[in-house]
């Protein structure tokens, strides 16, 4: 036991000795080896790092890349679609443009035809109408020869006393002929029949001439007769269509009887306009269907005149029914006479407002337009009231050269008839009656 504790005891003052010498000097000693395994260690993970973070990049490149290709494969696509939609617009747009050319060319065929045919109605109806005023002269030049070879020959019986039964005759013809020389017939009973046989002729003759004592035109002035209102009843819209000179007849749009006004217009060769409906400054006024209204856009506007001329047209032009609040609003106006102006097609300005925009729009845009520059025919509904406006009529066209007036279908009880019993006497004093479209009143 003593033994073992002395070893025991001379172990562990060893060992305090070595780890006092060790404390004492501060060296560690690490083996060379071990230094080369941890460097490599180091190097590998350093490596193992690099080598990651660097796909990691390459990665993120490459996604980027795709990303940035794919945008630009979008752009192009984007871009040739847009280009193909431009490209189709302007297709679009060049066939459009092309089938209204079309379609204003054959609108133009088709009025020049109307116009030719017209003319030639008219022509004939005047032609027919100096054949008949020849033969009535011719008539009444043959009464008028009768009527004085009647009284020349009266006094006969009476001569046959103191001459010759073949001479007698002769010499009562003479004065009879030359009224100068009546003083040379004795007084007899069968001077009164002489007289009165002249006078008697005389009116006959003169009285187309002196029934209304109009003026005698000046300026080679034009009657424009233009008739509203059309479409509402076929029986009224005859009267006018008989007439034997020329006139101009609206036709309001999506009434009963209006396509068939409209056909019927066309076929008698008068001139043929829309009535287009639109709103009154009273709003309590309707103006019917396919009116123009304040509360509508362009696209409405147009949606709305092309309905009502596809149903009426073929027309020459189109005016206003009612209307004084949209003709005071420049912006609605001017879509209503680009519309006219691309569809070939003229405007009439009834004026129902004074405060009008009409003139003003058409020469900013440098378009034409017509306008009533006269009377309307029928707002007192007599027929001496239209005579009565028929001769203030006449003052504006001798003044004017030109006078456009208005009336209405629905006068169809009395109008035609007067306008028939003026119509010999302003043919007589050189009044020229022309339609809408044939007058001189268009305004640039």
């Amino acid at each position: 036991m003593a033994q073992k504790r002395t070893s025991r005891t001379k172990t562990t003052a060893k060992s305090r000795r070595t780890q006092k010498k060790r404390t004492k000097k501060g060296k560690v000693y690490i083996a060379p080896y071990k230094i080369i395994i941890l460097c490599a260690a180091i190097i590998a993970i350093c490596m193992g790092l690099l080598v990651v973070t660097t796909a990691m990049n390459q990665r993120d490149w490459d996604k980027q890349q795709t990303i940035l290709e794919e945008q630009k494969k979008e752009e192009a696509r984007k871009a040739e679609e847009k280009r193909l939609k431009l490209e189709a617009a302007e297709k679009q747009k060049k066939a459009e443009a092309l089938k209204k050319e079309e379609a204003r060319k054959a609108e133009e065929k088709r009025r020049a035809e109307e116009k030719a045919k017209a003319d030639k109605t008219r022509a004939e109806k005047e032609k027919a109408e100096k054949a008949l005023e020849a033969k009535k002269q011719a008539e009444i030049a043959a009464k008028k020869k009768a009527d004085e070879k009647k009284s020349a020959t009266k006094p006969a019986p009476q001569a046959d006393k103191t001459t010759k039964p073949a001479v007698t005759p002769k010499k009562e013809e003479e004065p009879v002929r030359t009224p100068n020389t009546e003083t040379k017939v004795p007084a007899q009973t069968t001077e009164g029949p002489s007289k009165t046989t002249v006078p008697s002729t005389s009116p006959a003759v003169s009285a187309p001439a002196s029934k209304f004592n109009f003026p005698q035109a000046k300026n080679g002035a034009q009657l424009v007769i233009l008739l509203d209102d059309g479409g509402q009843n076929l029986a009224h819209l005859q009267k006018f269509l008989d007439l034997p000179f020329p006139i101009t007849i609206a036709v309001l749009p999506q009434l009963a009887h209006s396509k068939e006004s409209a056909a019927k217009v066309r076929a008698s060769g008068k001139e043929l306009m829309l009535h287009q409906p639109m709103q009154a400054i009273n709003t309590g006024v309707n103006p019917g269907p396919g009116a123009i209204t304040p509360n509508m856009d362009e696209a409405q506007i147009k949606a709305t005149l092309f309905k009502n001329i596809s149903e009426i047209g073929p027309i020459a032009g189109f005016n206003n029914h009612e209307g004084s609040l949209i003709t005071a609003d420049a912006e609605k106006m001017e879509t209503v006479l680009k519309y006219a102006s691309e569809n070939g097609i003229y405007f009439l300005d009834s004026r129902t407002n004074v405060n009008t925009t009409v003139p003003a729009v058409a020469s900013a845009l440098g378009l034409s337009y017509y306008e009533r520059n006269g009377r309307f025919l029928d707002n007192v509904k007599t027929r001496d009231n239209v005579v009565a406006e028929i001769r203030k009529n006449l003052d504006i066209a001798n003044r004017d050269g030109v006078v456009i007036m208005i009336g209405h279908i629905w006068s169809a009880d009395f109008m035609p008839a007067a306008l028939m019993e003026v119509y010999p006497e302003l043919l007589e004093k050189g009044y020229k009656f022309k339609t809408v479209s044939e007058c001189r009143g268009l305004k640039r």
